[in-house]
């Protein structure tokens, strides 16, 4: 098994001490820079060797096609894709004429350091070329949080012990080509090829710019680069460039004598639209360089730092006696921050801009797991995050009508608003995407009080899914209101009746919706909404039916949960996991097995649904249900290991009506292994 990268426990910085070329593709993430609007992944400044190369833009995505063997009613058309834009990363060197490739000659130095107070990547490699030429080769590479559309990069080269000639090209390059190969998950991004065709290309001086737009989805993207050359006196500076349609380069020619350094600091803007015309997108980008070198890179690296000083100060997180937690923390909330902070009203996506995961789309995960942070440590980036949400309102009421139903069905995985899960019994019928917008705006008023953005944005998205639960719902003939034929977060189960989690959280959106309408009911009746609708809301949410197995003590993740089989994880293998990967779901769906945990993030938003007991015995039930992958004892050195836990109650009794306040019962099955799997989204 290959060695994976070590990183050292530090509070502030990820230090990556050793190159493992192996492990590339996860340190190019854990390294990647972004601001919300612009991200690049950790690629090496030379472009190669790489894992995955990317550079993103907040919903820049093509088109694609969805494919369906068989058709049907209202399933969606296209999909959509992030797509790697143009890559202003790239600085190759070489040494008298040995290109700097550290697969080649011998790398005597190497640490990457990702510093979290700073803001910025920093790298310092001494190197010794095939021909025993030594270099010493240091970069500091930034997004911005003050300026939206700019990154930039610092990029040093020196000889060691003899003089040398080197030579830098600094590259912008569109449609670079990616790896090749497929997987069978469904969850990695579809591979999108050239998405970009040329529109016009220029170099003037020390600048180059280049625009594109994709082919099917109409955006047009343009990126700028300008470089400042800094050599010591008396050395002779040659520079020549090159453009083409895909690909600028500016080449600066030097020989240095040990301990001369050859500086180029290089500025690149990024920007896309799919209304602009391309001179005022063309004028945009170079306004944005404008500024990034009147500012320079010295007071760009100072607003950085002022930036994340006033972050640190609301969202620290001190954590005394366990250094690794400490670090793993803050790293969570820099790259939480990193993945929101320019945003401004465009999705937060699954994996924010680190890479094409997830095909860039955007989850229920994000209002459910992102703004929460971001609601007490950034908010107006949350409140921009929920005004996107209400920018797809109407796409949303579209999909509900064509669904047959009232209000309004945000998409279960989206960039621009449109639905775009081929797979409708984890996508169309994963309808909690409703109540999580819902809560999320309920978390923003209670922790900001926003009076302006409860009227025109909040309101209306908690008007709008309110309308679907009671449209998609029923009273049975006992008074109960049922929320039949959802799926709930648990990705191993679906197309389930009255899930807990679901149920709970509608209920939520259905109160929060009728004590809105009434604080602002100038706004409500503008949107039809009536003292008859508000009643409804209401009764819906009070008669909300929650079923209770009364036998085990414990909920069902949804109703009949408890009565399925229990996978039986004593005959799997590692080889078996992840478990969608090798079982039909129509297996997993029958089985008390747990992908997300579902029960237990419900008992987390909607602890108050709860007594402790309750909460106590349904995490000992489903702890033993849910698969995870555990990390290795080594302390993250080593490869991520699956562990043997006891497992697992065995099915019995049947469901209740409603949450009773019930003792907690123990289980009498025997111990099994704990489940395992890769970690949800």
């Amino acid at each position: 098994m290959n060695r994976r990268a070590a990183f050292t426990v530090e509070p502030w910085c990820i230090r990556e001490t050793e190159l493992n070329l192996d492990d590339l593709g996860s340190t190019e993430s854990v390294f990647a820079l972004s601001n919300g609007h612009i991200g690049i992944r950790g690629n090496l400044d030379e472009g190669e060797p790489h894992g995955l190369p990317g550079t993103y833009l907040n919903s820049v995505y093509e088109r694609r096609p969805l494919p369906y063997a068989e058709a049907g009613y209202g399933y969606p058309e296209s999909g959509q894709t992030i797509i790697n834009v143009t890559n202003g990363k790239l600085i190759r060197l070489l040494v008298d004429d040995e290109p700097f490739d550290l697969r080649y000659g011998h790398l005597d130095k190497h640490e990457r350091v990702l510093d979290m107070r700073a803001g910025t990547l920093r790298r310092e490699v001494e190197w010794r070329s095939p021909a025993d030429q030594a270099v010493r080769v240091t970069s500091t590479r930034l997004v911005s949080f003050t300026h939206r559309s700019v990154m930039a990069i610092a990029y040093e080269v020196e000889p060691v012990h003899e003089t040398a000639r080197v030579v830098l090209q600094s590259e912008l390059v569109a449609n670079e080509q990616l790896p090749e190969g497929g997987s069978v998950d469904p969850r990695v991004a579809a591979a999108m090829h050239n998405p970009l065709q040329a529109l016009e290309h220029d170099c003037n001086g020390n600048r180059i710019t280049l625009v594109h737009e994709t082919r099917h989805s109409g955006r047009r993207v343009a990126a700028a680069a300008e470089h400042v050359i800094e050599v010591p006196e008396g050395v002779k500076v040659s520079t020549n460039w090159g453009v083409r349609p895909d690909w600028g380069r500016l080449t600066v020619t030097a020989t240095l004598r040990p301990g001369q350094k050859l500086r180029l600091i290089k500025f690149v803007s990024y920007g896309w639209s799919s209304q602009r015309s391309l001179p005022a997108l063309r004028d945009q980008v170079a306004a944005g360089l404008t500024g990034a070198i009147h500012t320079g890179f010295d007071d760009l690296l100072a607003e950085q730092r002022q930036y994340l000083d006033e972050f640190w100060a609301r969202a620290d997180v001190e954590v005394d006696g366990d250094e690794e937690l400490q670090q793993a923390v803050r790293f969570s909330l820099f790259h939480i921050i990193q993945a929101g902070a320019r945003a401004e009203q465009r999705p937060v996506p699954a994996k924010g801009l680190t890479g094409p995961g997830y095909d860039g789309h955007c989850f229920w995960d994000t209002e459910t797991f992102v703004l929460p942070v971001l609601i007490h440590t950034a908010p107006r980036a949350a409140a921009d995050a929920l005004r996107w949400r209400h920018s797809t309102l109407q796409k949303a009421k579209d999909r509900a009508a064509t669904l047959g139903l009232k209000g309004a069905a945000f998409p279960w995985r989206t960039i621009n608003g449109d639905e775009c899960s081929g797979y409708w019994p984890a996508g169309t019928a994963a309808f909690h995407i409703n109540a999580d917008i819902a809560d999320a705006v309920i978390r923003y008023h209670g922790a900001t009080e926003d009076d302006e953005f409860d009227r025109e944005i909040g309101l209306p998205l908690l008007v709008e899914t309110a309308r679907l639960w009671r449209s998609y719902g029923q009273f049975d003939r006992d008074g109960w209101f049922r929320i039949d034929g959802v799926t709930g977060p648990d990705e191993y189960s679906a197309i389930t009746d009255n899930n807990v989690y679901t149920n709970l959280m509608a209920q939520r959106n259905l109160r929060a919706a009728a004590t809105a309408a009434v604080s602002y009911q100038t706004e409500a009746e503008e949107l039809g909404v009536d003292s008859e609708e508000i009643s409804a809301w209401r009764q819906c949410a009070d008669s909300m039916f929650i079923p209770f197995d009364e036998a085990l003590g414990v909920h069902p993740q949804a109703e009949g949960f408890t009565r399925h089989a229990v996978m039986d994880f004593e005959s799997l293998t590692e080889a078996d996991y992840p478990l969608l990967l090798t079982m039909p779901y129509v297996q997993l769906y029958r089985l008390q097995v747990v992908k997300q945990a579902d029960l237990v993030l419900a008992m987390q938003l909607r602890g108050d649904a709860f007594t402790p007991e309750q909460k106590a015995a349904n995490f000992a039930y489903y702890e033993k249900l849910t698969v995870r992958l555990r990390p290795a004892p080594s302390g993250g050195a080593g490869p991520a290991r699956l562990h043997d836990h006891p497992q697992g109650p065995a099915p019995a009794g049947g469901d209740g009506r409603q949450a009773g306040h019930l003792p907690a019962h123990r289980s009498r099955a025997q111990p099994r292994r704990r489940a395992r799997d890769h970690p949800p989204r």
